[in-house]
């Protein structure tokens, strides 16, 4: 018997409208023996077809990949690959002399739900975030290996903490092709070494591309402090563009070692210092006023129930901002919590600065770069918010 999902009557209009979600509120019953990770065949209460995707037992219990009737199979990621590097090569991304780091392929963003691809200099990293994905990671390698070419130096799978937790799924973290180390990689311009193996997310934060260049459009003869600031992305971006003093600011000592390594790396003249201290903490010992503060914090909230939890986090965090920076400085600050909307996150700096009662304006909005798309008919893929304020 094929594996089939039945949705109730009506509940086909969401993916009328290509979302890539089928919730389990949606769905009327199921038909065969269905195991987390199963591709399945969505039928409408009418029995006729209208998507194919990854099944998984929760609140989102199919992950949409096509909406033809097609098999997932090599071929199937393939086409997906190659749709996905038509777009790179489109914003200057592939084969650019300056910039060898960017994202391959950004889940849902390019209509592959819980699959993530970073390139750094030839050397993949898949991330899975669905069971469905990580079973079929030796079926997405091969199909890297064929749209990659000569020029793949390793593919390194990344497993998933919350999908190592389910029983008989093998998604440990492992290289899949070539060889596979910390390397060096480029960034318009500026130098990064990047551990794969052990290193956060994928080993470098890629989406912040774009921001770290508009901050170094602001930091000459500036002092900054970049809070968060894990391997030092904004700070060798900073100093790169005349910032006279900058501190990266980060609870892990060996990012502080990294950040330390990559602005040596660098050809920068300011002064760096890096600090491994809680970011909360840092407020009460600061050694200076800064013109600029970057305020770049994990995911606050992962899941919906976190969310109040969240919103006091960045309340708090930007109130210490906005209430210690110097009089006519400028602070970007971030959010990348996905259930964190622009309206919450605005609500949260706005509650900030209401309670510091200094003057503030907004002269930039932020958001993730070209390489992460946002998928249209899948708003969920817009996550990384930014404001740059400027506090008077």
């Amino acid at each position: 018997m094929s594996l089939k999902i039945i949705l109730k009557a009506g509940k086909e209009k969401s993916l009328n409208r290509f979302h890539l979600w089928v919730f389990s509120g949606a769905v009327q019953y199921k038909e065969g023996n269905l195991i987390d990770g199963d591709i399945v065949t969505v039928l409408t209460s009418d029995k006729k077809f209208i998507a194919r995707g990854h099944y998984q037992n929760g609140s989102i219990m199919v992950r949409i990949l096509t909406f033809i009737d097609e098999p997932i199979d090599c071929y199937f990621w393939e086409k997906r690959l190659k749709e996905a590097l038509a777009l790179r090569k489109i914003i200057g991304l592939v084969d650019n002399k300056l910039t060898n780091v960017y994202r391959v392929l950004h889940g849902e963003g390019d209509h592959c739900p819980g699959l993530v691809i970073d390139n750094y200099n030839n050397t993949l990293v898949i991330q899975s975030h669905s069971i469905g994905i990580a079973r079929q990671v030796e079926e997405i390698t091969e199909a890297l290996i064929k749209v990659w070419g000569k020029n793949l130096v390793g593919i390194f799978t990344r497993g998933d903490q919350t999908l190592k937790q389910k029983e008989n799924l093998n998604v440990q973290s492992k290289v899949l092709y070539g060889k596979v180390d910390e390397t060096e990689v480029s960034e318009n311009g500026y130098k990064f070494k990047v551990d794969i193996i052990d290193g956060q997310k994928t080993g470098f934060f890629i989406d912040q591309r774009d921001n770290r260049q508009l901050l170094g459009k602001y930091s000459k003869g500036k002092t900054v402090m970049n809070l968060f600031g894990y391997t030092g992305g904004f700070s060798v971006y900073a100093l790169g563009e005349g910032a006279t003093e900058v501190h990266t600011i980060d609870v892990s000592a060996k990012a502080i070692e990294q950040a330390n390594a990559n602005v040596l790396l660098n050809s920068v003249k300011g002064k760096h210092e890096g600090i491994a201290v809680d970011a909360f903490d840092y407020f009460k010992q600061m050694p200076l006023d800064y013109d600029i503060m970057v305020l770049d914090p994990p995911a606050f909230a992962k899941h919906q129930g976190a969310l109040a939890n969240a919103r006091e986090a960045y309340r708090r965090l930007n109130q210490l901002a906005i209430s210690s920076i110097k009089p006519g400085g400028l602070i970007f600050t971030f959010s990348c919590s996905q259930v964190i909307s622009k309206d919450i996150f605005r609500t949260a700096v706005f509650s900030a600065a209401a309670h510091s009662k200094r003057t503030i304006r907004i002269v930039h909005q932020l958001t993730q770069p070209a390489d992460h798309p946002v998928n249209l008919f899948h708003p969920e893929t817009e996550y990384l918010k930014g404001l740059v304020l400027y506090v008077e």
